[in-house]
């Protein structure tokens, strides 16, 4: 009997404990959204503002301030935040006191595409991101023969290129021919560097790292109009 009587009492506490449960999360979702807070993560956030940003949290054609918790579709408002070409991550979530809040992760160019008319950015993963009229990334800017099929090769090149201390405040253009070989600019001056194709691309970088050693003033080196890397273990100056 104590044992019946001990499973009845333990099933009406269970059953209380899940009757307060719902009762307080029923509450919790018919409060409004009484607040937006908008966070940025750390990095790079010049294409967007708060305010653009909140402009994408639009749920059935109304600001959700003042929308109650259960209407909200958080997961809804995630991919609309998503849809923006210029942020990379995004988190919706609303707090107990009724904050809804986002967190964005805006995507950082690393080079910029000019070809066959059409001008963009790219991402570190290879994403297009378009043009802004709020800002202008100072990043690599790439120019000739690059196509949607090549562009992942162009990404793996300037991330290589990035990756590098030296190279990375040296080369500020890469100009891709109609042959598949490439051509650098470069900041201490106005010859180019005749890379050929990608294939041994860390040995030509170690060649022209150890040339310019060689030659310590970068004056010497303007007289020069390219730098040729192609050819094997050698060095090709042309005047």
């Amino acid at each position: 009997m104590k044992k019946l009587l001990a499973y009845i009492f333990s099933l009406f506490l269970i059953g209380g404990l899940f009757f307060l449960y719902s009762f307080s999360s029923a509450k919790n979702l018919s409060k409004k959204i009484r607040k937006v807070e908008i966070e940025f993560e750390e990095g790079a956030n010049d294409f967007l503002t708060q305010d653009m940003v909140n402009k994408l949290l639009i749920q059935n054609q109304k600001k959700v301030q003042n929308q109650a918790k259960s209407v909200i579709d958080l997961q809804g408002l995630e991919y609309r935040v998503l849809s923006n070409p210029y942020i990379e991550k995004a988190t919706v979530y609303y707090t107990i006191d009724g904050v809804l809040k986002t967190i964005v992760k805006q995507r950082e160019p690393i080079a910029r595409v000019n070809a066959f008319n059409s001008s963009y950015y790219v991402d570190k993963q290879g994403v297009e991101v378009p043009l802004s009229e709020n800002y202008s990334a100072r990043v690599i800017l790439v120019t000739g023969n690059i196509s949607k099929e090549n562009l992942k090769e162009i990404t793996g090149f300037v991330n290589v290129i990035l990756a590098d201390d030296f190279l990375k405040k040296e080369v500020i253009g890469i100009h891709k021919k109609q042959n598949n070989e490439f051509v650098l600019s470069v900041r201490s001056g106005s010859y180019k560097i005749e890379l050929g194709k990608l294939s041994g691309i860390r040995t030509k970088f170690m060649k022209l790292k150890a040339f310019y050693n060689s030659i310590g003033d970068y004056k010497k080196i303007e007289q020069y109009k390219t730098i040729n890397l192609k050819y094997h273990n050698q060095v090709v100056c042309a005047k």
